[in-house]
C-alpha cells in the first residue's frame, strides 16, 4: 500500500515536469530554466521510482494489479 502512494507521487512529479515543459512556449525568456527544472523534476521522479522498486517489498493483491 505504501508503494502505491509513493508511485502516485511519482506520477504527479512527472505531470509537473510535463506542465513545466508546456509553459516554455508561453514564457520564452525563462524557457531554458523551465526546461532544466522540468528535467530535474523528472529525474527525481525516476530516482524515487527506483528507490521504491529496490527498497520496498513488492506489492501484492488488487492494488498491484491496477498499476
Amino acid at each position: 500500500m505504501q508503494n502505491l502512494a509513493i508511485l502516485r507521487e511519482v506520477a504527479q512529479l512527472n505531470g509537473v515536469g510535463d506542465r513545466l515543459d508546456g509553459l516554455t512556449a508561453q514564457h520564452p525568456v525563462i524557457s531554458e530554466a523551465l526546461l532544466g527544472i522540468a528535467g530535474s523534476v523528472r529525474n527525481t521522479a525516476a530516482l524515487l521510482e527506483v528507490v521504491v522498486a529496490t527498497k520496498l517489498p513488492p506489492m501484492s493483491g488488487p492494488e498491484a494489479a491496477n498499476d
